[in-house]
């Protein structure tokens, strides 16, 4: 985007104004008003939403009092067409449009592929003027970036034809309103809770891939989305068990088939991930700690990548929810889903050694999630996430009516998940000591997501052992996820407490979150919101995504009087939960025929109750605990 700045000279003094509120949100688009006694300009700023190689800024001009004199913007622009990373040419203008392109100068790997970037701009004018006889006039600019010179035009003549025909801006709004119709986190509560769980989710959604282009390639997410800085900043842009663990869940509750982009964009990163673990001298596939474009490992210190392996089972964890939320086996059977899944089960059942002194399986020499401890051996989040990967592995091999060799079995059964018997907590590794500093949240992530068999008593254990330890200033997403915790035991002054925490990882006027506290890490940092849109996704209304169905449990703090999620997909259905302190209602929005939507029922788990669940109807029962289900015969 050319960048620019706005300047009037000898005009009435301006006031300027952002537009920052909610309905900003809803329309991505970036709004910057400066007003005159005069005149007013606007400038708006955005990335189309549905041509997504396309970016696009416009300049409205509006006389607001009875002068016939002309009014003139000067525009300033910075932006030179250079880089240090591109092998930069100049190509014949096309359509008005000034044009360069180039490929990568470094490969991401030795002998690996030098991407090519096109680009294509409209030129900035020094200034633009408002006739003498004019009320209002708008100037449009394009920018176009693509990979291949046949998509930037195509981008960049389709963004020509909506501003002739005036519906540019427009047709990005009606694509974001498409959006939000299909969900919708809304509470009665305050005003602060509802602002960032609106700015999670737009940035969220800002990050997926475009709905309806099944051809378009996905290339992940990054913690900081798009937001990549100068050299070395917001981790290159590179894909970490961020997005796997902290953002897809989020996503596969409301957007399944932006799920399933994110997991082809692991089945295509498979060949890398089976390069890393035979470099590694393993079986299988390790995934890398940090993924670009070829699945081989990009991190540039060396550590992480060979410690910090739990990285592997985060990704398949994704490929276990999403599979038991939306039953799709056309993704393992025929779309390399099950190779990959096969391929993590060897790796780490060769990552695994027996020890006969304890009989069982240990992972040793790793870096758990917490990354002040290194080199440690039977990580607990690390070894559990193992276990949950190999059963996985084996019930789905089952489903596709795949032999399940007895190692996977085995080696899930008899690993070291460690436990102190006498203080009934886990340890987060063997040698672990109470009271040492944690960097982030790591074995409080066994109570969710990785729902690790445990009684209440230890879940506790686990969050009083830790919570005191952990890094005041550690990445944000942490103390969502001691929140989530407490909700689970129906402690909701202690979970609030975790949750509000996270409000000083929040920036204004944009609710663009950054990683630590003190302002230091990745800006916009996706992982922070993943964490923060959990805690009230799963958090308060107490969904779990099991084998079999849906779990509720809710458990609202008391300043929330009423929470609605609006657009839940499960098993092919589009559901709305209403949830108040003394009534639960749930409404099944859509089930279509084609694909056919499973049929589904509603259990409640104390008395057992059952209420079928179909299109256009809608059941209320009290607020208790229960699950969602697909039901043995049809609703009618």
């Amino acid at each position: 985007m050319a960048l620019f700045a706005l300047a009037f000279g000898q005009q009435p003094a301006l006031t300027l104004m952002s537009c920052t509120g909610m309905s900003s949100w809803k329309k991505g688009t970036f709004c910057h008003v400066l007003q005159s006694t005069d005149y007013t300009a606007i400038h708006q700023i955005y990335a189309h939403h549905s041509l997504v190689h396309l970016m696009a800024f416009s300049i409205t001009i509006r006389r607001s009092a009875h002068t016939g004199q002309p009014i003139t913007v000067q525009l300033q622009t910075p932006f030179v067409p250079k880089s240090q990373d591109l092998d930069l040419h100049q190509g014949p203008d096309f359509q008005g449009a000034h044009y360069v392109y180039g490929t990568t100068l470094v490969p991401e790997v030795e002998g690996g592929p030098q991407p090519t970037v096109h680009m294509l701009w409209t030129p900035v004018p020094q200034d633009l003027t408002l006739c003498g006889e004019e009320q209002e006039q708008s100037w449009e600019f394009l920018t176009a970036v693509a990979e291949s010179e046949e998509e930037v035009k195509r981008s960049y003549s389709e963004g020509l034809a909506l501003i002739a025909s005036g519906s540019l801006h427009s047709s990005h709004i009606h694509a974001w309103d498409a959006l939000w119709q299909g969900c919708c986190i809304d509470l009665d509560g305050p005003l602060p809770l509802r602002q960032a769980l609106y700015g999670c989710l737009y940035y969220l959604l800002s990050a997926i891939p475009p709905r309806d282009n099944p051809g378009f390639l996905f290339h992940g997410i990054s913690p900081g989305g798009l937001s990549n800085g100068t050299q070395g900043e917001d981790y290159w842009g590179h894909v970490f068990w961020d997005q796997d663990t902290w953002v897809f869940p989020n996503i596969l509750l409301f957007y399944p088939e932006a799920a399933r982009a994110i997991l082809e964009y692991r089945i295509r990163m498979l060949e890398g991930a089976l390069r890393n673990a035979e470099e590694q001298g393993y079986k299988g596939a390790k995934f890398p700690w940090e993924s670009a474009a070829t699945g081989q490992e990009v991190c540039p210190e060396d550590i992480y990548g060979a410690q910090e392996i739990h990285i592997t089972g985060d990704v398949l964890m994704a490929f276990e929810q999403y599979y038991y939320t939306t039953q799709d086996q056309k993704l393992f059977r025929e779309d390399g889903g099950w190779k990959l899944v096969g391929a993590v089960a060897q790796y780490w059942c060769s990552r695994m050694v027996w020890s006969e002194e304890e009989q069982c399986y240990h992972i040793r020499g790793v870096m758990p999630p917490d990354e002040y401890h290194y080199q440690v051996d039977n990580s607990a989040y690390t070894n559990a996430l193992a276990q949950r990967s190999l059963r996985f592995t084996a019930d789905i091999a089952q489903d596709l009516l795949i032999p399940v060799p007895e190692e996977w079995v085995e080696c899930a059964n008899k690993i070291k998940v460690p436990f102190d018997m006498e203080k009934k907590y886990h340890p987060e590794y063997d040698g672990y000591s109470p009271g040492e500093l944690v960097k982030q949240a790591d074995v409080v992530l066994l109570g969710f997501p990785l729902m690790h068999s445990m009684s209440p008593e230890v879940r506790r254990n686990d969050l009083e052992m830790y919570e005191p330890v952990t890094e005041v200033n550690g990445p944000a997403m942490t103390w969502s996820m001691f929140a989530v915790g407490w909700l689970e035991l129906k402690e909701m002054q202690r979970a609030q407490s975790q949750l509000n925490k996270c409000f000083s990882n929040i920036t204004e006027p944009f609710k663009i979150w950054v990683e630590n506290s003190d302002g230091s890490g990745a800006v916009n940092f996706l992982t922070g919101m993943g964490g923060f849109l959990q805690a009230v996704l799963f958090g308060y209304t107490g969904f779990r995504i099991t084998k079999t169905s849906l779990l509720f449990n809710p458990s609202c703090p008391d300043d929330i009087h009423k929470l609605k999620v609006t657009g839940v997909s499960y098993l092919g259905n589009k559901l709305k939960f209403t949830i108040t302190k003394e009534e639960m209602r749930i409404e099944v929005s859509e089930s279509p025929l084609d694909p056919p939507a499973l049929p589904l029922e509603a259990v409640l788990e104390e008395s057992g109750q059952r209420f079928p669940l179909g299109e256009g109807q809608s059941i209320s029962f009290p607020t208790v605990a229960g699950w969602i289900q697909r039901s043995p015969t049809k609703a009618h």
